[in-house]
């Protein structure tokens, strides 16, 4: 029986190992996450809870100077990460990146000590569990885990990258519209020029997720950028410019 699927990304710019029918499986949330990273120069980039590594690789896949780290937790989900970022057909990025097996909600010298260093990066980008632990119930413990929120969790989850940034670092991450007030309340101190964009399905229709995008440090305001739209009139067809973003040809950049 397959239990696993190679799954082509960017147009086949980049491949991906992928669990079947277990953990998760990554799609358009990742490669709009991985829009949001923008740095022209060298950079290093971090993705938390990065399963098996879409997110990542599609930072390293349109950036050509950054260095990308993959942290996650599951010793299963890391093992696809780093079957994927060896794939032949990932071999012009694969020397940028490695993967580290490690949890996001560690806290000081242990969070030191598993490979998260202290002011280190440029970038941070999440996709962290973001339906409420009574939502989408699951026997599927791997899938639950990547799956279902724990409280406090996007307090841990920022704490840990606050701590990893470098001061004027950027901090990115796609969550559900309801999980809004959370998000602000945990960046806090730790980041401020809060750039929020509502994605829509179509015209008319409520957000179903929103990209976040903040800088540690900054005092700016926080910004409600305008809203974007994924599918046309004929409600199918991507909108060109979400597309682009989809499949890695621009950044989404901030305001």
């Amino acid at each position: 029986m397959t239990t696993e699927t190679l799954d082509s990304f960017h147009r086949g710019r980049f491949h991906l190992i992928q669990p079947l029918g277990q953990g998760h499986r990554s799609g358009m949330d990742a490669m709009l996450l991985a829009s949001l990273v923008d740095c022209a120069g060298p950079c290093r980039v971090a993705d938390l809870g990065a399963g098996a590594g879409a997110a990542g690789m599609a930072v390293a896949s349109r950036l050509e100077k950054a260095e990308v780290l993959l942290v996650e937790r599951s010793a299963l989900m890391a093992d696809f990460a780093r079957r994927s970022v060896a794939l032949p057909g990932n071999a012009r990025f694969s020397a940028r990146m490695s993967v580290l097996e490690a949890d996001v909600s560690l806290a000081g010298r242990a969070r030191v000590a598993a490979g998260l260093a202290d002011d280190h990066f440029d970038h941070v980008v999440m996709n962290p569990p973001f339906n409420d632990a009574s939502d989408r119930r699951t026997p599927d413990a791997l899938r639950a885990e990547a799956h279902a929120m724990t409280e406090g969790l996007f307090e841990t989850w920022l704490r840990t990258a606050g701590a990893i940034l470098k001061p004027g670092g950027q901090l990115s991450l796609i969550a559900r519209p309801e999980s809004i007030a959370e998000i602000i309340s945990a960046c806090g101190r730790r980041f401020g020029g809060i750039e929020i964009t509502a994605l829509h399905p179509r015209t008319g229709e409520n957000a179903v997720r929103i990209l976040v995008t903040a800088i540690k440090q900054s005092r700016a305001r926080l910004v409600l950028r305008a809203p974007l739209v994924m599918h046309g009139e004929d409600g199918h067809k991507f909108q060109p410019f979400v597309d682009d973003l989809n499949n890695g040809r621009v950044a989404y950049r901030r305001r």
